[in-house]
C-alpha cells in the first residue's frame, strides 16, 4: 500500500483518524487556543502562588546567603547575652547593701545608704567569686560543647547551648525578686548551669559551623566578621541593657534576655543549616574503631600535640606548626586581651573617668572593632592574599605549578581511606549545600603572614596609648587600638588549614581553650602589673609591657609555618591502620 499524506505515522492510528483530523483545521484550532488560554492562566495562578509565598518571613530568612544567616546568629546570640552583664553588677551591688543592713543598725543619714566602703568591699568580693566560678564552668562548657556536637550535630547543640542560658535567667530573676543573701546565693549558684550551656560554648559551635559550611578561601574573612558580629552585639546589649534596667527597673534587663535567648533558639532552628555528626568532617568513619566518653571529651587536646607528616619521598617527619602557632596565639592573647581593661583602668586612675565615661569609652572601642572586623579585615585579607600570591609567583615563578600539579603516576590513586568516602558534608533538603573544595594552604599563607604583622601593628598602637596627657587621647586610643584586632579571626583560619579535615572541629576547640586561659591568665598577669606601677607612679609603663609582649608572640609565630608542599598529614587512624596492617 502507497504512503500518502493520510497515511499515520504510528501505527496505532487510522487513517480515517487522520482524515478526520486533518478536514478540521478550525476545531483543531479552537481546542490548541483554549489549551493554550487554559496554560496561560495556569501559570499566572502559579506566578501570583510564588509571589504570595515569597512572601513568608521563612522563605525569605532562608533565601538569605548562608554566610549572613550565620553571623545574623552570632549577633543575636551575643546581644542576648550582653542584655544582663552590666545590670548584673549594679543587682550583686543592691543585695550586697540590703545584706549589709540585716547585719547593722538602719542607715539613719543623708545620702545614698549603699555608699560604704564595707559594701564596696563586699560586692567586689561577691563578684570577683560569681566571675571566677562563671570561668570555671565555661572552660567545662568548653569541651561539652565540643563533644555535644559530634553526637547530635552542631545546630542541634547550638540551641542547645542557647537555650540553656535562658534557663539560667529565669533562675537569676527569681534571685532578683529573693534579694539580699539569698538572692547572691541564687545568683552565684545559677553558674552551674553554665557548663551546659553559655557563651564559650555557642562562639566555639558557631566557629565550627563557619568551618563545616563556607568554602576554605572564606573561611578567614568569615571568621573575621563573625567576631565583628560579637563584638557589635556586645557594644548593643550593653547599652540597650544599661537603658532598660534605668527605665522600667532592674529586673526588666533579665525578662528581655530571657525573651531574646527563645528568640534566638528559634531563629537557629529555622536559619541555620542542618550538618548531620555522622557528614562532619570531623565524624565518625566507617570501620573506625569507637572512642570512649572520656576519649570523646578531652580530643581537641590531642591536637596541640606535634604533626606526623609524609613528604613527597615518602619520608616521615614531625610538623610542630599547630604546636607554635598555638603558643603565638596564647601571648598574643595575653598580650592584647587585656588592652580595653588596662585602657579603662588608665582613664579612671589618671583622667578621672567616672561610669558613664568609661560605658562609653567601652562601647566605642567594641563598636570600633565591629567595624573593622565586618568591613575592613575581609578586605584586607582579599586583597592582601593577591598581593602575597603574586609576591611569591615573582620570588619562585614555578612554586604555583610545582605544588598545584600532582605527580603523574599517583594522579587518580586513592591512598588515603576518607577519599574513598561520601562527601564532608550533607544537608537536610530545606538547605542544599554545596561540598567544599579540599583543603588550599596556598590560598592562607599570606593569612599567617598578617597574623605576626597584626601583632606588631598592636603593640606599636598599644605603646602609642602610653603617650596620653588628655581626656580625648584616651577616646583616640580607643578608636584606634581596634584596628589591630585581627588577630583572633586570622588564628583560626590558619588553624584549620594547618589540620586536615577530620580534625578541623577539634582544633578550633583547642584553639578557643588556648584562648580563654589567656584571658584568664591576663586578667590575674598585668592587672598585678597595672598596681605595681600605678603603686610607683608610673602606670603608663604597663602599656609598653603590654607592647613587648605582643612583639614577643609575633616573634614565636615566626617559627609556625604550613606543612611542606606535597607533604600529606598522617592522622592517628591511618597510623593505627598502617600498624595493624602490618602485624
Amino acid at each position: 500500500m502507497a504512503a500518502d499524506e493520510t497515511t499515520p505515522l504510528l501505527p496505532n492510528g487510522t487513517a480515517e483518524d487522520n482524515s478526520r483530523q486533518s478536514s478540521s483545521p478550525s476545531l483543531s484550532s479552537t481546542t490548541n487556543s483554549e489549551n493554550t488560554t487554559s496554560d496561560n492562566h495556569d501559570n499566572l495562578h502559579h506566578v501570583n502562588k510564588e509571589k504570595q509565598w515569597s512572601l513568608n518571613p521563612l522563605t525569605l530568612l532562608t533565601r538569605l546567603h548562608v554566610e549572613t544567616r550565620i553571623l545574623l546568629a552570632a549577633f543575636l546570640i551575643t546581644t542576648s547575652f550582653s542584655f544582663t552583664q552590666v545590670p548584673i553588677f549594679y543587682v550583686f551591688y543592691l543585695m550586697e547593701c540590703d545584706d549589709f543592713y540585716t547585719r547593722h543598725p538602719p542607715y539613719a543619714g543623708s545620702g545614698d545608704r549603699c555608699s560604704r566602703n564595707e559594701i564596696a568591699a563586699g560586692t567586689a568580693t561577691d563578684f570577683s567569686f560569681l566571675a571566677m566560678s562563671t570561668t570555671i564552668c565555661g572552660t567545662v562548657n568548653l569541651f561539652f560543647a565540643g563533644w555535644l556536637v559530634k553526637k547530635i550535630g552542631p545546630r542541634l547543640a547550638l540551641m542547645a547551648q542557647v537555650l540553656v542560658p535562658a534557663i539560667r535567667v529565669l533562675t537569676q530573676i527569681l534571685g532578683v525578686l529573693a534579694g539580699g543573701r539569698s538572692g547572691i546565693v541564687i545568683f552565684q549558684a545559677t553558674q552551674l548551669i553554665t557548663v551546659l550551656g553559655g557563651p564559650v560554648g555557642y562562639i566555639l559551635i558557631i566557629n565550627i559551623i563557619v568551618g563545616e559550611v563556607v568554602s576554605p578561601a572564606r573561611r578567614t574573612p568569615v571568621f573575621g566578621m563573625l567576631q565583628g558580629c560579637f563584638m557589635l552585639g556586645q557594644a548593643v546589649g550593653y547599652l540597650t541593657g544599661g537603658m532598660i534596667g534605668d527605665a522600667w527597673g532592674i529586673r526588666r534587663p533579665f525578662e528581655v534576655a530571657f525573651v531574646a535567648f527563645l528568640i534566638s533558639t528559634a531563629y537557629v532552628q529555622l536559619a541555620l543549616p542542618y550538618v548531620s555528626p555522622e557528614s562532619m568532617a570531623g565524624g565518625k568513619k566507617p570501620g573506625s574503631k569507637a572512642k570512649g566518653v572520656a576519649a570523646g571529651f578531652f580530643a581537641p587536646l590531642k591536637v596541640l600535640a606535634p604533626q606526623r607528616v609524609r613528604l613527597r619521598s615518602g619520608k616521615e617527619i614531625k610538623h610542630f606548626g599547630v604546636l607554635i602557632l598555638c603558643t603565638g596565639v596564647f601571648l598574643g592573647v595575653l598580650a592584647t586581651d587585656f588592652a580595653a581593661m588596662l585602657i579603662q583602668m588608665y582613664a579612671t586612675a589618671v583622667f578621672g573617668f567616672h561610669q558613664s565615661d568609661n560605658g562609653w569609652l567601652m562601647s566605642e572601642f567594641a563598636l570600633m572593632r565591629a567595624v573593622f572586623l565586618i568591613l575592613l579585615f575581609p578586605r584586607i585579607i582579599s586583597s592582601g592574599r593577591k598581593w602575597y600570591a603574586k609576591r611569591q609567583s615573582q620570588r619562585q615563578p614555578r612554586r604555583d605549578s610545582i605544588s598545584d600539579e600532582r605527580d603523574p603516576a599517583t594522579q587518580g590513586l586513592l591512598i588515603r581511606p576518607e577519599q574513598l568516602e561520601a562527601p564532608m558534608g550533607t544537608y537536610a533538603e530545606e538547605e542544599p549545600m554545596v561540598t567544599q573544595p579540599p583543603t588550599e594552604t596556598e590560598d592562607t599563607h599570606f593569612d599567617l603572614f598578617f597574623l605576626r604583622w597584626s601583632l606588631v601593628a598592636d603593640g606599636l598602637l598599644t605603646s602609642c596609648a602610653a603617650l596620653a596627657t588628655k581626656k580625648w587621647h584616651i577616646y583616640l586610643a580607643a578608636a584606634m587600638l581596634p584596628f589591630a584586632s585581627g588577630t583572633a579571626p586570622a588564628a583560626k583560619g590558619v588553624m584549620t588549614e594547618m589540620c586536615s579535615p577530620s580534625q578541623r572541629a577539634d582544633a578550633l576547640n583547642a584553639l578557643t581553650l588556648v584562648e580563654n586561659i589567656g584571658r584568664l591568665a591576663t586578667q590575674g598577669f598585668f592587672g598585678f602589673v597595672f598596681a605595681a606601677l600605678a603603686e610607683a607612679g608610673k602606670p603608663h609603663l604597663t602599656f609598653y609591657c603590654n607592647a613587648i609582649l605582643a612583639m614577643i608572640a609575633a616573634s614565636v609565630l615566626i617559627f609556625s609555618r604550613f606543612p611542606p608542599n606535597g607533604s600529606e598529614l598522617i592522622e592517628a587512624d591511618d597510623a593505627e591502620e598502617h600498624v595493624d596492617g602490618s602485624t
